[in-house]
Parts: structure tokens; sequence; C-alpha cells
């Protein structure tokens, strides 16, 4: 065999310009094959991290309006929502959705944080506030100004109230804006009637109890508002209709059928039940918040104010100062031992 190195230079040239270009060619290869599987992992991550809805921003922002009615932040129940207004009060829907409208357009254009207006914070009372000026009002030009200006107001108390309460300890303004705004506009509306008769048993009042949440007096808009809650938090929808339940046996125990029987006092202690249901392993803190809520109601009626949502904002703020005042006097029994 005669030596490459010595009879054939050229051959040797051309064998070792072979074994570079194949070194080269392994080599390339190696890096497309990490490129690609850097790439696929990329991919495949960011087919992890995307969201499962599609929705827009703003429809998810007045969606989450909706929700946070009952406190939650979830689209599809806000969707539930808007669905038991839409069948069982048509003629309101437009209302709570230009006051939706209208916090959100508010809280944009003032340059609030966008992670707040997604949440809908300063959407759901807005929503409250349509729903009852509709309820309460009678058509004319100047109502969906009105409904604007509840709506826009609405989002700047919010936000006022957001600022000077930055730390979990402090009191949540919960549905305030509408309680205040309310008592206002009820100044200005004509009586009403006198309340007919209930519903024709205890069970039927426990969905009306959860539609009266959004005003609404029909047994299937409460059940499409639970099967929302229900979707959003089984926990939550279940502590919902414990206070609910509980709000309607206690009316029907003081003789008080007309108003249990129609759901009248059985959504306030639903909401406070809803505010605290997160509160792991203190079950007595929701429980507290529906007894507050049951025994604070009569109290509103006795001042001569419209009930609305103020008994179970004002059991909330007593569950949580009780709770930030046992905290520290446990804090200050610890330092002194």
């Amino acid at each position: 065999m005669l030596s490459a190195t010595d009879d054939h230079p050229y051959a040797a040239r051309g064998a070792i310009k072979c074994m570079m270009q194949g070194l080269i060619i392994g080599q390339a290869h190696d890096n497309i094959c990490i490129q690609s599987i850097t790439i696929l992992n990329t991919y495949m991550t960011t087919l992890r991290a995307a969201p499962a809805s599609h929705c827009p921003d703003w429809a998810e922002a007045l969606l989450n309006g909706f929700s946070q009615v009952l406190l939650q932040r979830n689209p599809i129940c806000g969707l539930m929502c808007l669905l038991a207004i839409f069948i069982s009060a048509p003629s309101s829907l437009g209302g709570a959705l230009l006051g939706a409208v209208a916090g959100l357009l508010t809280a944009q254009r003032r340059g609030y944080a966008k992670a707040e207006r997604q949440s809908g914070v300063y959407s759901y009372n807005g929503v409250l506030l349509g729903l009852l000026v509709c309820y309460r009002f009678d058509w004319s030009p100047l109502l969906p100004l009105l409904i604007i200006a509840c709506g826009g107001l609405s989002a700047m108390l919010m936000h006022a109230w957001l600022i000077r309460t930055p730390r979990a300890s402090c009191l949540k303004a919960y549905t305030a804006p509408f309680v205040l705004f309310s008592w206002v506009l009820l100044l200005f509306a004509e009586p009403l009637p006198s309340i007919g008769t209930g519903a024709s048993g205890w069970l039927q009042a426990l969905p009306l109890g959860l539609g009266q949440v959004f005003l609404l007096d029909h047994p299937l808009a409460g059940l499409l508002i639970g099967i929302g809650l229900f979707i959003a938090n089984r926990n939550a929808a279940l502590w919902a209709a414990i206070g609910c339940a509980c709000g309607v046996g206690f009316a029907l125990w003081q003789q008080q059928s007309n108003p249990a029987l129609l759901g009248l006092c059985g959504y306030n202690p639903a909401l406070a039940a809803l505010a605290f249901c997160q509160a792991r392993y203190r079950p007595w803190l929701p429980g507290i918040a529906i007894g507050l809520a049951i025994l604070l109601q009569p109290g509103f009626s006795g001042l001569g104010l419209a009930t609305l949502t103020a008994p179970f904002i004002l059991a909330c703020w007593l569950v949580q100062a009780g709770t930030r005042v046992l905290r520290q006097s446990a804090n200050d029994l610890r330092l002194r031992s």
C-alpha cells in the first residue's frame, strides 16, 4: 500500500479536506439539532403558558365587573350573571352594561392601573347602579346620562378608596359606592308598592336570594347566578347557599314570610359569606359575618333607609375590625411576655 503523503500529495490534501468538511457538517448538524430542540421547548412552554380563553381585554374586564358583584374574578361567572339579567330583566340589561362601561372607561381615561381595570373593580358598582336606575326610574332621555355619571363617579370613589387602603388589613370598599349613590338617588324616586305574596316555598326562595344580589326576582336568574358561582369557585358557591339559607330560615322563624320567600332576607348573608369564604381553617369568620348581616338588616329598615347591601358591608367591616383588634391584642400580649 502506497503512502498518501509520499506518492500522492494531492490525494492527501483531498482526504484532509474531506475530513474537515465532514467535521464541519457534523458540527453544523449538531447545532441545528440543538437549535431545533430549543425552539421546540420554547414553543411547548408558550403553549402551556397561553391562557385557555381568547377573550379580548375589554370583554374580560366587563365580564369580570359582573362577577365582582359576587366577589369573584371569573369571566364565565360574569357571563352567567349577564345571561341571568338578560332572561329575567331584559329592560335593565342596557343599564347594567352602560354602568359597567362608564366605570371602565373612566378608569382607563384617568390612567388607573390596567391590572385593576381588568379585574373589574371599577365596573361592578356601575353594574349595580345601572340596574337600580333602570328598576326604580321611568325611561327618559336623561336616564343614560345619569347611569354614565353614576358609573364614572363610582369608579373614581373606588380608586380613592383603594389608594387610601393599601394593606390587606384595611377596610374594603365592597359595594359601598353603590349604596351611597343609591341612597341619594332614591330620594328622588317614587316609593315602591307594598311587598306582595312570597314564593311558593323556601326552596324557591334560595335562588331568589341569589338573584336579589342583582335586584332580580326570578328563580331562574338565581339559578344561573349560582351556576356561574359554582364554576368560579365551588367553596364560594357552597358558602353562598349556606348564607342565603340562614337568612331565609331566620326570617321565617321571625314570621317574616313574605320578604323571606321573595329572597329579600337571603342576599346579604350570602354576600357576607362570600367575603370570608376564602379564610382557610377559619370557618367561624364567614359564620360570624352571616350572623351579623342577618341581625343588622332590620336596623336599616328601622332607620328608614333602603337596605340594599348595607348590612353586608357593615357586617364585613365589623368582622375585619374585630379580627384586626384581636390580632393586635395577641401581638401586644406576646411582646409583654
